[in-house]
């Protein structure tokens, strides 16, 4: 009977490598800081609420106070909540509606800002949940007083403002970019513990979806020698020829001219030396400096879909006895985008089959552990993808890392098109950032920008296109554009990308016969899992592929296309996740999540995954639906997605009849229902190679949990996923099942959150319960530092209970 067993992947990289490690002997250190924070909400308008943070016009006058009353050692902050990042506070707080929201707006840009974001209470309206603050005390030795220390921040959304024992040391406006905040003037190296503060306010967003709220991503402090590779300070430039061209930035940041030895090393995936090279730098005081290195690596191995192949290249800097290390991933891959035979990768055609995804997830909302950021990509893999493009934002570093790892190509998006200082700024830090990444394939300037199709736009996407170039010759430049093809921004692309507008190709493809086409945003077809009738009362749509809003496609019409077109290089599925905001295509409560998503927002497969792994891969697939619990005489639209030539169907035994299947489309039966078993079997030459069923369900009788691990890391980090289910008394699970299921840890773990993938739902993600939705709910535990076996409990009233045992180590 098919299921939905992908929850249970192994997930094996639940620690990606981040770009820069400590080495033994080196005084560079690059501690996490996640654990230790304290976090308490702020106010917008209030100033005693908030601290008391700009209550005069001093505020910023003199350094070393700054007026916010926790920036001293000695303040109290017992009141405040323990919290371990990443922290998304948006998704803990409780869905409000808003009576102002206009049911079916007059254009999308209209949309209400609460129902776009999930109606969750962060904005202007919302100035007693829209501003928090962190803090975390720091000690530090006295070894670390002649050492260079600085802060990285992969992501804090939004309007962040770091505050360093009373210095306002930073205030960094995007909620995506990484940034880096330099301590070392600053710090206290004897007993007085160093306070670091972070207000963050997020009563502007910069998208239209559902962002979060928080250092919503690692923080990291690193400690270097003051002769040291700085941040991003390494750029490669792999050949599949094995040559390896490496620029590397120094700095001097002592008081006296140094002379450094430069030795750049290439090691293979087992850690053995392959290549190296060396020079001598002299470096004058409080100064940068920078060098091109070569290296050659032999019998090279290319980085590919099939086979992500991964070197390591280790920066190693010598000066008077001491040393910094540096080391970063590369891989070796060449990249051909063709307008008229399609996109290349290491000289074999590869088709993009790629999903648009959201830094969204059921329990955790933005605040993505890395291990649940690697089972998301499985999941996006299993069902034969090989492309992700972050929409529409900078993604963490470390989802980059896995896709690295996992081989998926990536396109990298921009938060906002602009060519002003700040954006320009914004720009560089992705490149310099991610460029080093054999994932990412494009750089994407802008998203259905309103100046795409104006003169005005093509000043900004050139200024943006010239400076990308100049960061990284070696990759293409991209936009998605939904209107004005030909016109705008068009001419500074290098790879146009198409978000829907089919009908356009061609007259596009009439005028610009060498622009290479992909589709950024492909289907947009909306289903809601486990449902099999459209219903606006109920707000849920049906999850046959017949459903989509008026500027998309249904799966089969938007792949079929592509896949027939041999100079399309494929396209990117609107998208891969259901995600909160966006409630298409019930635009109003309570409705508080999309429905476009292969998976729901747990990661549950919906119908159409079966659709696109039947044509996205190899393995033979055979899927049937819907359920089989109906009403006795109703007639059932019976739907199979297979690669199998022909599939033949079964009710009770009686053959219902067998057809034969076409090149990227679907099969039906319509099927008058009688309680039973419905049977298919798949055909390959004749010969029955597959089987599946489903049968009709009782009552529930038990549960059942099942998780992607149950060996796991104590590091404080590592999570895994349950899928929690209801199955009657023959063992059948049970479609409709919604009962409400109690939860409960013992052990040295902790419950992070819960989901049902139901886009209706207002039960709390951070709970000890959660109901069945369509048979399934999810839970999200997470280790503690402390090793050792936890057990996590299910319960429903009337049910058999059901356990499941973890061991971190």
């Amino acid at each position: 009977m098919a299921s939905l067993p992908v929850i249970g992947m192994a997930s094996t990289l639940a620690a990606p490598v981040v770009a820069a490690t400590p080495a033994p002997n080196s005084p560079r250190q690059r501690l996490r800081l996640d654990d230790g924070w304290r976090f308490h909400f702020g106010h917008a308008e209030d100033l005693e609420r908030d601290f008391g943070f700009g209550a005069n016009q001093r505020t910023l006058a003199k350094q070393g106070r700054s007026g916010a009353k926790p920036d001293t050692a000695d303040y109290d902050d017992s009141t405040w909540r323990s919290i371990i990042l990443p922290h998304d506070w948006a998704v803990e707080l409780p869905f409000v509606n808003n009576e102002d929201y206009r049911r079916n707006p007059a254009d999308k840009d209209d949309e209400d800002y609460a129902a776009a974001h999930g109606y969750k209470p962060i904005g202007r309206k919302f100035p007693e949940t829209s501003v928090g603050w962190y803090r975390r005390l720091i000690t530090l030795d006295k070894a670390d007083a002649g050492r260079c220390l600085w802060l990285e921040f992969d992501g804090v959304f939004r309007d962040a403002t770091i505050i360093f024992n009373g210095y306002v040391l930073e205030r960094h406006d995007s909620g995506y970019t990484s940034f880096r905040v330099d301590i070392t003037d600053f710090i206290n190296t004897d007993d007085t513990p160093n306070v670091l503060l972070v207000r963050v306010d997020a009563s502007y967003g910069e998208g239209w979806f559902y962002e979060g709220a928080g250092i919503y991503r690692h923080v990291w402090l690193v400690k270097a020698d003051p002769v040291h590779v700085p941040q991003w300070g390494v750029f490669v430039r792999p050949q599949t020829n094995g040559t390896v061209e490496a620029t590397v930035d120094l700095v001097n940041r002592s008081d006296t001219p140094r002379v450094a030895t430069l030795d750049v090393t290439a090691l293979d995936r087992d850690g053995t030396a392959v290549a190296t090279t060396r020079q001598t730098v002299k470096l004058t005081a409080q100064s940068p400096a920078t060098r091109e290195m070569r290296l050659t690596l032999p019998q090279p191995r290319l980085w590919s879909i099939e086979s992500p192949y991964l070197y390591t290249l280790r920066v190693e800097v010598t000066t008077e006895g001491t040393r910094d290390l540096y080391t970063l991933r590369f891989g070796l891959r060449d990249l051909r985008f063709d307008a008229r035979e399609g996109f290349f990768l290491n000289g074999k055609p590869v088709k993009i089959k790629g999903t648009n995804n959201h830094q969204d997830h059921a329990g955790v909302g933005a605040a993505i552990p890395d291990a649940l950021q690697v089972w998301r990509l499985k999941q996006l893999k299993s069902l034969g993808s090989n492309a992700y493009r972050t929409s529409h934002n900078p993604p963490t570093p470390e989802l980059l890392d896995a896709c690295d790892e996992l081989g998926l190509l990536v396109i990298d998006e921009v938060r906002q098109m602009t060519s002003s200082r700040q954006g320009l700024s914004e720009l560089e830090a992705l490149i310099r950032r991610d460029r080093n990444h054999p994932s990412v394939i494009l750089w994407s300037i802008g998203n259905e920008e309103p100046q795409q199709m104006t003169p005005r736009g093509l000043k900004v996407a050139r200024s943006m296109a010239r400076r990308i170039r100049e960061l990284d010759p070696t990759r293409k430049v991209n936009a998605a554009m939904n209107k004005g093809f030909g016109d705008g921004i068009t001419t500074a692309l290098d790879v146009i990308g198409f978000n829907y507008h089919e009908a356009q190709i061609e007259p596009f493809r009439a005028r610009f016969p060498d622009m290479p086409i992909i589709g950024t945003e492909t289907a947009s077809a909306v289903s809601t899992r486990g449902e099999y009738k459209t219903n606006a009362k109920k707000q849920v749509v049906a999850s046959y592929d017949t459903e989509h809003p008026y500027w998309g496609a249904t799966a089969e019409s938007w792949w079929s296309l592509y896949n027939s077109k041999p100079y399309l290089l494929g396209g990117f599925i609107w998208t891969g996740f259901d995600y909160r905001g966006e409630p298409t295509p019930f635009n109003w409560w309570p409705s508080v999540a999309s429905n476009f998503g292969v998976f729901d927002s747990c990661g549950f497969p919906k119908d159409i995954y079966h659709y696109y792994r039947a044509w996205w891969q190899d393995e033979p697939v055979l899927h049937l639906l819907p359920h089989w619990n109906w009403s006795e005489g109703e007639t059932v639209s019976v739907w199979a997605y297979s690669n199998c030539d022909e599939v033949e169907l079964f009710l009770n035994r009686q053959s219902l009849g067998r057809q034969t299947m076409r090149r990227d489309s679907h099969l039906e039966w319509a099927v008058p229902f009688t309680p039973g078993t419905l049977t298919a079997y798949g055909y390959k030459g004749g010969k029955v190679v597959m089987k599946t069923e489903r049968k009709t369900a009782g009552a529930p009788h038990r549960l059942i949990l099942s998780a992607d691990r149950t060996q796991l890391s104590a590091d404080g980090q590592d999570v895994a996923m349950i899928s929690v289910s209801a199955v009657d008394k023959a063992g059948v699970p049970v479609p409709p099942a919604d009962d409400l299921i109690q939860f409960a840890l013992t052990g040295p773990g902790r419950l992070i959150g819960v989901g049902n993938g139901n886009p209706n739902s207002h039960e709390p993600d951070k709970a000890t319960y959660r109901r069945l939705f369509n048979g399934y709910a999810q839970a999200i535990v997470q280790t503690t530092r402390t090793g050792g076996r936890f057990t996590f409990e299910a319960r429903a009233e009337g049910l058999t209970a059901a356990t499941l045992t973890f061991t971190s180590r």
